[in-house]
């Protein structure tokens, strides 16, 4: 349902993520046509609302390299997937921690992943691939090894303490029964962490696991620090942020080919977003980033995002962005919304003009009397106010945060019920990302 008013006041367009369960929408070439017609003449904002009510699970596809490859038969634990595969200790923590009865991606990525091909995953935020590739790595790690074995490669520090929490949780100690075994050993190797007790323990004896982010990593990768000759598989999280991010792709070449070699690794790629799939497949094997028969997993490729979400699309003059957006603020009373805002230029910043996010965020705080806790989150703050602001974010009641597209990727904040964009996103792939905020509590049927 949508309607629209004069040119000379906000206008509204109003649609859900997809208008029938099961059928292929075109609501996705809607949104581009809207946002590009009118971004020339008036600037727009993108809303995207999540009711508290329980979500469908769509179906599934897998595209594949090797046509021999073939759906396996549903399982109905998280167990059954993974008996014979990972130990046994970490299929009871699994269970402790409440990973029961698996996702889409993880039935059809596990029997893959367990058969040893390399893999791109590509399912919605919240989906599971990180347990995914969590437990394909426990499945082939052994403890009684020396050297690194596995490494995650991240695109922020936030996502990483994220995968981190979860892989330590799972590395947990085994039973006493089990205590003969060497514990395995997970190292957080993120940027803004002091690297210099970092050095001593990879010096001394390196852990099992390391997740990093790539600029902590490339320095002790440099330094000769520790290498990865005993790597036996490579996660590359957010790959297309980081094949897309103007100061990681470097470094992330580096690592894929001259750090260490496709033939004697598994490599795994995830993501929500792979844009031109069938391109990025081909560079994978051209360029020996995979091996040749690399194994795209695509789960719910028709509907990429929750199909309880509601958007809509508000129309409004360029000195009318605050007001409108403070309108809809004070019309919705969300209790828990991220405010998306765009970067700040490099011609702004040369011209000692205020971030957008600083501007709206000191014009939300004085005008928004709604919410209890307004904060701030953008990628130029050090990393101990990025955790500050997080904290506060997660100890609050009600919040409002207000943030750049580093909150698109690695902010866990399963609560949000509200985005506003309001500056667009750069594309579909941004918004897509951004909405994968929200929607997270709602449970399949």
């Amino acid at each position: 349902m949508a309607s629209c008013f004069s040119a000379t006041h906000p206008y509204y367009v109003s649609w859900t993520s997809s208008a029938k369960f099961g059928q292929s929408s075109n609501l996705s070439y809607v949104t581009k046509s809207l946002v590009f017609r009118c971004r020339k003449r008036t600037q727009c904002a993108l809303q995207i609302h999540c009711p508290l009510m329980k979500a469908r699970v769509a179906s599934s596809s897998m595209d594949t390299t090797d046509a021999h490859i073939e759906e396996n038969s549903s399982f109905s634990t998280l167990r059954e997937l993974c008996e014979g595969h990972v130990p046994e200790h970490v299929i009871n923590r699994m269970e402790e921690i409440g990973y029961v009865a698996p996702t889409e991606v993880q039935q059809q990525a596990l029997p893959v992943l367990f058969a040893g091909r390399d893999c791109i995953l590509q399912a919605q935020t919240g989906s599971g691939k990180t347990l995914a590739y969590l437990l394909q790595i426990f499945s082939v790690i052994d403890t009684q090894r020396f050297g690194v074995q596995a490494l995650i490669v991240l695109p922020t520090r936030e996502l990483g303490m994220q995968v981190t929490e979860v892989t330590r949780k799972l590395a947990a100690k085994p039973s006493q029964a089990e205590r003969q075994q060497k514990p395995c050993t997970v190292m957080a190797l993120l940027d803004g962490g002091r690297l210099t007790r970092h050095k001593r323990w990879l010096k001394a004896e390196p852990p099992t696991i390391v997740i990093a982010t790539l600029q902590s990593l490339c320095h002790m990768l440099e330094k000769q620090i520790f290498g990865l000759g005993a790597m036996q598989v490579l996660v590359i999280d957010e790959v297309d942020f980081m094949f897309n991010s103007s100061k990681q792709v470097d470094a992330l070449r580096r690592l894929l080919t001259s750090y260490s070699s496709s033939s004697s690794r598994q490599t795994i790629f995830a993501s929500a977003s792979v844009p031109q799939h069938k391109r990025f497949l081909h560079d994978c094997i051209q360029h020996k980033w995979t091996k040749g028969d690399v194994v795209h997993v695509h789960v719910n490729p028709v509907q990429p995002m929750p199909s309880c979400l509601h958007h809509r699309f508000v129309v409004c003059g360029k000195r009318e962005r605050h007001s409108t957006l403070l309108l809809l603020l004070q019309s919705d009373a969300p209790q828990f919304a991220i405010v998306f805002v765009g970067e700040q230029s490099e011609k702004s910043k040369k011209a000692g003009n205020a971030p957008p996010t600083t501007i709206l965020f000191d014009f939300l705080k004085t005008s928004f009397l709604g919410c209890s806790t307004i904060i701030l989150l953008e990628e130029d703050m050090n990393f101990n106010q990025r955790a500050a602001s997080l904290i506060d974010v997660r100890e609050g009641g009600d919040f409002l945060l207000v943030a750049t597209d580093i909150a698109a990727r690695g902010v866990d904040l399963p609560e949000t019920t509200h985005i506003y964009n309001f500056d667009l996103p750069r594309d579909a792939v941004n918004y897509l990302h951004r909405a994968g905020r929200t929607g997270k509590q709602l449970k399949p049927v």
